[in-house]
């Protein structure tokens, strides 16, 4: 099999002489993106620089990154599931629908230039950031599942997408998951937290076996990862089970990092324009 030849054998377990300093930094991103990920999304803003800052090749830091995230939400469910806080019968559908768009999105080879991606994904999280500050009461409104969302094909094609796009890049699927979740689907914000951690978890480890098979993962690097997202996930799942107003904590959470995406990414966009 392809993943058992020596060269990719190679490629995976390559970067085992980690310094202390450097396993310490990996976990301690590992925490934070754990944290984020839980109450809000696109913790990989803080792994993913990261593990290309240790030299890591963007595909690679990619697929390494998703061990984290496979931990992370086993962590994060476990824990709620624990605390009897979870309600996923009404989103199984859209766990379907995602997994499919992710197993896609994992091993199609999209010929996209990083720079349109970039961009586009910059105008999505402009977009959101709008959204999030002009109506904040379809946020924090405690609000039942739509009886009908699970039948509209439109649903079927949104999700699709969102869920293609996590298994292709993951930095701010929860972003994207949560607003359809809250906006198109009609949960209120903190269960369609709870339904985005199911979902996530849901293709991550498919995923992830589609990037260990292309060689695309250094172990050492993502079991630190694991350790750190296992620990921010736990803390954060606690939290938001137990806080009486977490929606509004989850609210500015969601704002300061789609804030974050679209200074980091109009950066990148105009430094590739410059």
């Amino acid at each position: 099999m392809h993943f058992l030849n020596p060269p990719v054998l190679a490629h995976v377990f390559a970067g085992m002489d980690l310094t202390a300093w450097q396993a310490v930094q990996v976990v301690v991103a590992g925490v934070l993106a754990g944290a984020i990920n839980t109450l809000a999304g696109s913790g990989s803003l803080v792994t993913l620089p990261l593990l290309l800052s240790l030299g890591l090749p963007a595909n690679v830091a990619n697929g390494t990154n998703r061990v984290g995230v496979f931990f992370q939400g086993l962590t994060a469910l476990g824990t709620i599931r624990a605390r009897g806080k979870h309600n996923w019968k009404s989103g199984w559908w859209v766990v379907a629908w995602c997994t499919v768009g992710a197993l896609i999105g994992a091993q199609v080879a999209v010929d996209v230039p990083e720079r349109m991606l970039k961009a586009a994904i910059l105008g999505l999280m402009a977009f959101m950031l709008v959204v999030l500050l002009v109506r904040p009461q379809r946020w924090l409104a405690n609000t039942e599942p739509k009886p009908d969302a699970a039948r509209k094909p439109l649903n079927w094609l949104l999700f699709l997408a969102v869920g293609f796009y996590g298994g292709f890049i993951q930095a701010g699927v929860g972003i994207f998951l949560i607003s359809a979740l809250v906006l198109r689907a009609g949960f209120d914000l903190v269960s369609a937290n709870t339904i985005k951690l199911l979902v996530v978890f849901a293709f991550s480890l498919p995923v992830l076996a589609v990037f260990v098979r292309g060689g695309q993962v250094v172990w050492s690097y993502g079991l630190l990862l694991a350790l750190g997202q296992s620990l921010g996930a736990w803390g954060a799942a606690r939290f938001a089970t137990d806080v009486p107003n977490a929606a509004q904590y989850m609210r500015w959470l969601l704002i300061g990092m789609v804030l974050l995406s679209v200074v980091l990414l109009g950066r990148d966009v105009l430094q590739a324009h410059g």
